[in-house]
């Protein structure tokens, strides 16, 4: 009976460790996406700025 269970709890140890994985890979892929966005969001503010010659963001700066 201990193989068994042992064998059991070796494969709950190793479908824990698939979902660490695909938890792991797709927090990465949100902080990539995250990045992409806030260069977008950074890039739109810059151009909104320019144009309507206004601090928006209240940095100081236009543009």
């Amino acid at each position: 009976m201990g193989i068994f269970w042992d064998l059991l709890q070796q494969d709950e140890l190793e479908k824990q460790q698939k979902q660490a994985d695909s938890m792991e890979d797709r927090v990465a892929r949100l902080e990539a996406e995250l990045e992409k966005t806030r260069t977008l969001l950074k890039k739109t503010l810059v151009a909104l700025e320019s144009h309507l010659k206004q601090d928006i963001d209240g940095d100081g700066v236009t543009g």
